[in-house]
C-alpha cells in the first residue's frame, strides 16, 4: 500500500514536470523566432515533375554586417546523395526563396528528400515526401507584364518610353526616319528678272544717255523736253540747231546769239513782235534738225559750217544800244538782207554765172 503510493505521488510530479517544460518552452518560442533559419515549401507531397518553393527568412539579418553573406541551400535523397545545390542573397528584411523541379535523373527513389538551408554556422531543414510517378508537367501562366523564370513568374522591369527626334515617328516601338518632303518646284524667272538665292530680283534698269535738250521717255527712247513756260529758259528759248552743231551751250557763239536775242533784240517792241514769229516757225523745225545732228556726225558739221557765216554777221546787233526802236530796227534789216546775200543771192548768182558759162561753150 505505502509503494503503491510512492509510486503515485512519482508520477505526478514527473508528469507536472514534463508539463511545465512543455508550456515554458512553448512560451519562449513564441516570443522569439524558432530558429536563426526559418524555412517553409510551397508542398510536402512532392510528385515527379512538380515545381517546388522554398521560402524562408534570416533572424537578426543585417545586409550592411561585414558578416552577412549568401544562403546556400542542397536537397539529398533518401540515400544521402545530392541531386540540387544552389547559392543565393537574401533581401535585404532577411527573406529570400528559390525554388527546383522535382524530377529527373537524380530523383530515382521516393521517399524522403531533405532540404538543407545553410547560412553561417545555422542549418534549417525541410523533408519533402517525393512520390514519384508520372511526369506532372506544372503549367505556370504569368501576366503580361511578367516573365516565367524557373517556373516562377517574375515581374518584367519596365522599359522607359522611346522618344523620337523631330524627324522620326514611333511605329511598333521602333524609330523609323520620317520621308523627305517632295524638293520644291524650280523658280521661273522673267526676261527682266535674275535668280538670287532662289529668288527672282529684277534686273536694274539701264542706263539711257540722251544729248542736250533731250530726255528718255518710258520705253527708254530719247524724247525732246518740251519747252513749258515756268521753264527757267532764257526769253527767247533754247537755240537747238547751234546747241546740236557746236555741241554745248558755254560754246562762244551760243552765248553770242543769246547776248543779241536777249539784251539787243527783245529790248524793244518791234524785236519781241519779231522773235515771237520768228520762234513760232524755228521750233516747228529745229527739234528735228537737233535730232539730225546728234544722230549724224557728217550733218552735224555740215549745219555748223552753213550756220557759222550768219552767227557771224549777228555781231552787228550788238552796235545797237539797248532799247532804241530805230537802231535795232536798222541793223535788224541790214543782217537780215546780208544773210540773204550770203545764203541766197550770192549762191544764185554764181549758180547763174557758171550756168551762162556752161552754155557759152557749146
Amino acid at each position: 500500500m505505502k509503494m503503491r503510493l510512492t509510486a503515485f505521488l512519482v508520477f505526478t510530479l514527473l508528469s507536472i514536470s514534463v508539463l511545465s517544460y512543455g508550456v515554458n518552452g512553448s512560451i519562449f518560442a513564441d516570443s522569439h523566432d524558432l530558429l536563426p533559419v526559418n524555412t517553409s515549401s510551397n508542398m510536402n507531397i512532392v510528385a515527379n515533375g512538380a515545381n517546388v518553393v522554398i521560402s524562408g527568412s534570416l533572424k537578426d539579418y543585417d545586409p550592411l554586417s561585414p558578416s552577412a553573406g549568401a544562403v546556400t541551400y542542397v536537397v539529398k535523397s533518401p540515400e544521402n546523395n545530392l541531386v540540387t545545390i544552389g547559392q543565393l542573397v537574401p533581401d535585404s528584411d532577411g527573406t529570400f526563396e528559390f525554388s527546383f523541379i522535382a524530377g529527373g535523373q537524380l530523383w530515382k527513389l521516393s521517399g524522403d528528400y531533405v532540404v538543407e538551408t545553410k547560412y553561417g554556422g545555422n542549418t534549417s531543414e525541410l523533408v519533402l515526401d517525393y512520390v514519384g510517378g508520372e511526369l506532372v508537367v506544372s503549367t505556370v501562366t504569368c501576366t503580361s507584364n511578367q516573365q516565367l523564370i524557373n517556373g516562377v513568374c517574375i515581374d518584367k522591369k519596365s522599359e522607359p518610353p522611346v522618344t523620337c527626334t523631330s524627324n522620326q515617328q514611333l511605329v511598333n516601338g521602333q524609330c523609323i526616319d520620317n520621308e523627305p518632303p517632295p524638293p520644291p518646284p524650280p523658280v521661273t524667272c522673267t526676261s527682266n528678272q535674275q535668280l538670287v538665292n532662289g529668288q527672282c530680283i529684277d534686273n536694274e534698269p539701264e542706263q539711257i544717255v540722251c544729248g542736250p535738250g533731250t530726255e528718255p521717255d518710258a520705253n527708254g527712247i530719247c524724247q525732246i523736253i518740251p519747252t513749258k513756260p515756268d521753264d527757267k529758259e532764257p526769253p527767247g528759248g533754247s537755240c537747238l540747231i547751234a546747241t546740236a552743231a557746236y555741241g554745248t551751250e558755254l560754246a562762244p557763239q551760243i552765248q553770242l546769239l543769246r547776248e543779241v536775242r536777249d539784251n539787243t533784240v527783245l529790248s524793244t517792241a518791234s524785236g519781241s513782235t519779231f522773235m515771237a514769229g520768228f520762234n513760232t516757225l524755228y521750233y516747228s523745225f529745229a527739234p528735228t534738225v537737233a535730232d539730225w545732228e546728234r544722230e549724224n556726225p557728217i550733218f552735224k558739221e555740215s549745219v555748223k559750217v552753213f550756220i557759222t557765216p550768219m552767227v557771224s554777221t549777228l555781231s552787228i546787233m550788238t552796235l545797237a544800244d539797248t532799247g532804241s526802236e530805230v537802231e535795232v530796227l536798222g541793223l535788224g534789216i541790214s543782217v537780215i538782207a546780208l544773210n540773204l546775200g550770203m545764203y541766197i543771192a550770192a549762191p544764185a548768182l554764181v549758180g547763174f554765172k557758171v550756168h551762162k558759162h556752161l552754155k557759152s561753150r557749146k
